[in-house]
């Protein structure tokens, strides 16, 4: 029998921001057996990877030596392949720019193994696009040159034609140099010494596409002191041009009202997306660490005897969306079907499980306005619940109170089954975001249920989570994160993630005018 074949996909991370990868490299990543991922590589981006695949870091330790050297990289592309696995180099930015993809790909192609290059979008255009700086314009620059400004090139004066590229952009040209911060000084010299006019605009841009990105305007005299003065340090591109005085006009990204914000959100995986992609847009840096699992039960015995008698029951109460998914999936894995509900009336807390109710054509009865669970019992009606049979579909872990609520109301039975079982996971991200805790780099946590304010402090360490600033959906995740030290800032009127994200957008404004 042939052995299976394995495969390396040389992925481009893209230039920081884990949303800027493109469709085919979260493609890739979600099919990936071993992930072969370098320094500059957002580790959010391992999230996409399957809970199982082997994360191997290839990047520079602490004192800036590389934890791999090229040809052990190159030798664990090749065995993993040969061992029939799916495999990604992730690369910072694109893998062909100012790396060293084209000489992977060299290996692998001498080695027999199947391969393919997955572009990334280079933080060449990007960090300039973020920073407001278009590259060319037809008023201001007509090419753009983009070189590397290490230690080999500007001590080599034959590695780089510094003066053609002086020449060719005072002729309305523009310089974007990678790897250059170091020797800044030099390279303007030469520009300077090759004719270059001392006023050129050009701009400095550190950490571009996140919340610390920092960008400094100054002119080609100008602007190696800047960078000196301001202690910029790699990852900086610098660009050189008339093009670069276009960010007083065209600056957009730090405009934005979250700007330089870094907010951890701690939902599960699956339901992380949107409210990330929320703070995202109002300019926040949005840093998902799921500290939430959704798995199935230990046993399935009592929820599949409330199937067997789903008839029987007056009323079904969802207190979250999964508990609608679980249901559902098991009733179609034992051979039944969602009209075997049809005897029963249906309560929904919170719009988010209303909508899944209705994604299976299925509606809700009462939906209280106040999204916990305390509030159902209003909500339904004392007298409905009187006498009533009630099935509650949760986690296999949950709080007692509704269970109380409805036995004080008269209920004649409340069957409480296990649906699915939450766990603490262990993401790739947890060592960056405790790291990021350390050094006081973390403005936000957003919690939306006690159980994530709990495993957040178990994941990250009660020390490091105390006095952290939290946003809190409700009153009950409030208390919660308060027990355990954290600075509760933000709590919405109405416990949704939309109203959340608007709550954390008024804090921070309310914090940078000067009113809190």
């Amino acid at each position: 029998m042939e052995p299976p074949r394995g495969k390396v996909y040389l992925t481009g991370a893209g230039p920081g921001a884990p949303d800027l990868i493109t469709v085919r490299g979260a493609e890739v990543l979600a099919g990936a057996d071993v992930v072969i991922y370098d320094h500059l590589v957002n580790e959010e981006l391992l999230n996409l990877a399957p809970t199982g695949a082997q994360l191997i870091y290839a990047g520079k330790r602490g004192g800036g030596e590389r934890a791999l050297d090229q040809d052990a990289i190159n030798q664990l592309m090749v065995e993993h392949a040969r061992a029939g696995r799916h495999v990604v180099r992730l690369k910072g930015g694109d893998p062909f720019i100012f790396g060293r993809g084209g000489e992977e790909a060299a290996a692998l192609a001498q080695a027999g193994i199947d391969f393919e290059v997955v572009p990334g979008i280079t933080s060449a255009i990007a960090v300039p696009a973020f920073a407001g700086i278009p590259l060319t314009h037809r008023g201001y620059g007509s090419f753009v040159a983009f070189v590397t400004g290490h230690e080999d090139q500007t001590r080599d004066a034959g590695a780089v034609p510094w003066e053609e590229l002086a020449r060719a952009a005072r002729e309305r040209g523009t310089l974007v140099l990678l790897m250059a911060t170091a020797h800044l000084h030099d390279i303007a010299a030469r520009l300077l010494a090759a004719g270059m006019a001392p006023q050129t605009p050009a701009a400095a841009i550190a950490h571009g596409t996140g919340a610390s990105q920092r960008t400094l305007a100054a002119t080609l005299a100008t602007i190696a002191q800047r960078c000196a003065d301001a202690q910029v340090a790699p990852p900086a591109i610098i660009v050189i041009g008339q093009a670069a005085s276009l960010r007083q006009k065209l600056a957009w990204f730090e405009r934005r009202p979250l700007f330089g914000r870094r907010i951890i959100i701690t939902r599960a995986r699956t339901a992380s997306a949107a409210f990330a992609r929320a703070l995202r847009e109002l300019g926040a840096e949005a840093i998902e660490l799921p500290t939430i699992e959704t798995v199935p039960p230990d046993d399935y015995t009592g929820l599949d005897g409330a199937i067997a008698q789903l008839g029987s029951y007056n009323w079904i109460i969802f207190t979250a969306a999964t508990g609608v998914d679980a249901l559902i999936a098991r009733l179609a894995d034992t051979g039944h079907d969602v009209r075997e509900m049809a005897a029963a009336s249906i309560a929904a807390i919170g719009p988010a499980t209303t909508a899944r109710l209705r994604n299976y054509g299925l509606r809700a009865a009462a939906v209280p306005s106040e999204y916990r669970a305390e509030a159902i019992v209003d909500a339904i009606g004392r007298h409905r619940i009187h006498a009533a049979r009630i099935l509650i579909p949760r986690a296999q872990i949950a709080r007692q109170a509704l269970i109380d609520l409805l036995k004080e109301a008269g209920a004649a039975a409340v069957d409480v089954v296990a649906a699915y079982k939450t766990i603490r996971p262990q993401p790739p991200v947890l060592g960056a975001v405790k790291r990021m805790l350390a050094r006081g780099e973390v403005d936000l946590a957003a919690f939306t249920s006690s159980s994530t304010v709990d495993n957040f402090c178990a994941m990250v360490g009660e020390d490091a989570a105390r006095g952290l600033a939290a946003a809190a959906i409700g009153p009950i995740t409030a208390d919660t994160a308060r027990s355990h030290g954290l600075n509760v800032v933000v709590q919405p009127a109405s416990y949704t993630a939309p109203a959340l994200c608007a709550a954390i957008r008024d804090y921070f404004a309310a914090l940078k005018s000067g009113r809190l």
